[in-house]
């Protein structure tokens, strides 16, 4: 009997559960893919732009729609005293509810993030439907712009910028920030922000006038926004993100350019498998790190007539010797430039000393600036072969 009444009670618990309680029909959101955020026009307000995908016009696989207005997506701005002030002010003109979870990228204005992002990463890292995933950038262009500028081959621009950061680690020039990788540097007491820049570059070719090269702008993932604290203070070049990238995350591969020995020729190397190890050494009141990268080298591409294989002792040092300047410049830019470690160089001294960084934390912004930096590259060029051409070089 005592069964009977467990099994029937069991059973009314998942009659409750049937339903879908809060259910919306994907017709009654706004679904969005891109968010840009920028200074508004009146004092001490923020626009927020909003990319939205109209579904049935965003079916199209060739970068054609479908049907319905032929506009993949619908972009629109509005205005308030705070982030989520200026999105409910969207609703005085946009039919739907507003929907965070398919947003894939944040882009913020320069000017927007030089005022601080404190209240940028409280919304969105409140926001339960938010992704931590998403990608977040900062440009020097409007962000309106930004988020609606269709790229690539993708019928979205939101999911075109997604396609370019999950191939990042390839290009090589700009860190994979996102709103889990922000919120653990703005939590931290001993490492600071470093976000993707993205801007608009003048390189599409209208397919109408092919012989106007560059008539349309395409959005370009390239370089990096720098932070104290929770404000930008200034920018890194793709050359100094690919430095940066070797002490915070995984470096793919990237390309470098040699000269060819007694010949106005060039050779192109592509490192890859690169590894770096940082080591925190602290004696007598002084801090140094010790950096050292090892990486694999093939050449992909020469145009020396002398064998490959005769100048690969020279090519290694060529490359040994590029790679430890771009480390070296993005160093004393952290150092000396931003006073900003954004490489990460303060975790390795927490962990490695934690009673010697009780001490030292409160004044680390010079405690960083004055420790000796030595960086060490060993480059190996495993390959003297031309891979991608129809015949070996040897």
């Amino acid at each position: 009997m005592k069964r009977a009444i467990g099994v029937s009670l069991a059973l009314l618990c998942l009659l409750t559960l049937t339903s879908c309680y809060g259910l919306r029909q994907i017709n009654e959101l706004a679904i969005v893919t891109a968010v840009g955020l920028d200074l508004g026009e009146k004092p001490d307000t923020i626009r927020v732009s909003v990319q939205i995908i109209r579904p049935a016009d965003a079916r199209g696989q060739t970068g054609a729609p479908s049907g319905g207005t032929g506009e993949p997506i619908y972009s629109v701005s509005a205005e308030g005293k705070s982030i989520f002030e200026a999105i409910r002010n969207l609703g005085q003109f946009t039919s739907r509810r507003v929907y965070w979870a398919h947003n894939f990228v944040i882009v913020m204005h320069e000017d927007y993030a030089k005022k601080g992002i404190t209240d940028m990463v409280d919304f969105f890292t409140r926001n339960h439907e938010l992704r931590m995933n998403t990608w977040v950038a900062v440009t020097p262009d409007s962000p309106a712009e930004v988020i609606s500028t269709i790229t690539g081959l993708e019928v979205v621009p939101g999911e075109a910028v997604d396609r370019l950061f999950r191939d990042n680690e390839i290009i090589g020039l700009a860190p994979g920030s996102n709103m889990m990788s922000l919120e653990e540097t703005f939590l931290s007491r001993s490492i600071q922000s470093v976000l993707a820049k993205v801007s608009l570059k003048p390189r599409g070719i209208s397919n109408k006038k092919p012989g106007e090269h560059g008539s349309i702008k395409q959005v370009d993932l390239a370089g990096a926004a720098v932070f104290q604290r929770d404000r930008m203070v200034g920018w890194l070049t793709p050359k100094d993100a690919r430095g940066l990238l070797f002490f915070i995350q995984n470096l793919e591969s990237g390309i470098q350019v040699l000269s060819c020995p007694n010949r106005d020729a060039n050779v192109t190397a592509e490192f890859r498998h690169a590894k770096t190890k940082v080591k925190a050494i602290y004696r007598n009141g002084e801090l140094a790190f010790d950096v050292q990268v090892k990486t694999d080298a093939d050449i992909v591409e020469s145009g020396c007539d002398i064998p490959i294989s005769e100048i690969r002792s020279d090519l290694t040092k060529q490359l040994e010797k590029h790679l430890k300047k771009g480390l070296e410049d993005v160093v004393d830019k952290s150092q000396h430039t931003y006073r900003s470690d954004f490489l990460k160089l303060g975790d390795v001294f927490r962990n490695e000393y934690p009673r010697e960084w009780h001490k030292l934390s409160a004044k680390w912004e010079q405690v960083y600036a004055d420790a000796k930096v030595n960086v060490t590259v060993k480059a190996d060029i495993t390959s003297t072969v031309l891979k991608a051409a129809g015949r070996g070089v040897k």
